[in-house]
């Protein structure tokens, strides 16, 4: 999700074909070409520009729906529900990590097959590739990104990742889970407890929030093209 704007003015995307493996957008107002993995207007007046993302959350609806439960949601179109079971199937196998990258990719990493599944952080200037079969595994991970302390969560039961700067009040913290499903957790210098999406809930922290970063889930095979230094998490590392 983006914010459909560049320069101040508001613009309308309308799919414009592949470039590079990767969906291109053309607005109508200016008829400028934007890269969906990049966010960049790669022709156009507009060339050069970038998109910012909204921030999302990547999850499941009962736990979206437990944390708004007033939310609205959208109707699907008539017709649509006649395809959902082809498209589950799709998110399937693409969960899969199996498969080939798409005809006309320019780069390609063979750290990881193209399919795997990652979710990209990007904090100044610095990438880091989390493949979601790591973090179900690991579920909360300590990290140095971009010279900041970085958190990363991830809820087994719904398969939502947050992640953030794991910074208060001038205070670097480290975490770790305070009970299985990740959904508390403990910080190492204080003792405070805090949920899975950055809030602390009890302790001397009671009250603070971390700044939360964005998580892009991509395939490996489009996060990797669009961002050619980036590293890949390992536990042990």
């Amino acid at each position: 999700m983006f914010r459909a704007a560049a320069k101040g003015r508001s613009l309308q995307l309308d799919n414009a074909g592949v470039i590079g493996g990767n969906e291109v957008f053309k607005d109508r107002e200016t008829r400028s070409r934007w890269q969906q993995s990049s966010l960049k207007a790669i022709s156009g007046p507009l060339e050069g520009e970038h998109l910012e993302l909204y921030p999302f959350l990547l999850t499941s609806w009962g736990e979206w729906h437990r944390l708004h439960p007033d939310t609205l949601v959208l109707k699907p179109l008539p017709g649509y529900a006649e395809h959902i079971p082809e498209r589950n199937e799709m998110i399937r196998q693409g969960l899969s990590g199996e498969g080939s990258a798409p005809p006309g990719v320019l780069r390609t990493d063979d750290r990881l097959k193209p399919k795997t599944m990652v979710l990209g952080v990007a904090v100044r200037g610095s990438d880091e590739a989390f493949p979601l079969t790591v973090l179900r595994h690991a579920r909360v991970i300590n990290l140095e990104l971009g010279g900041d302390p970085v958190l990363v969560v991830h809820q087994p039961a719904s398969d939502t990742t947050t992640a953030f700067i794991a910074r208060v009040k001038g205070m670097s913290l480290g975490f770790g889970a305070a009970n299985a499903e990740a959904t508390d957790l403990l910080d190492e210098q204080t003792k405070s407890h805090w949920n899975s999406y950055g809030e602390c809930i009890s302790g001397s922290l009671k009250g603070s929030k971390l700044t939360s970063l964005i998580l892009e889930p991509e395939y490996w095979f489009a996060w990797s093209e669009f961002h050619p230094e980036t590293r890949i998490y390992e536990p042990n590392r």
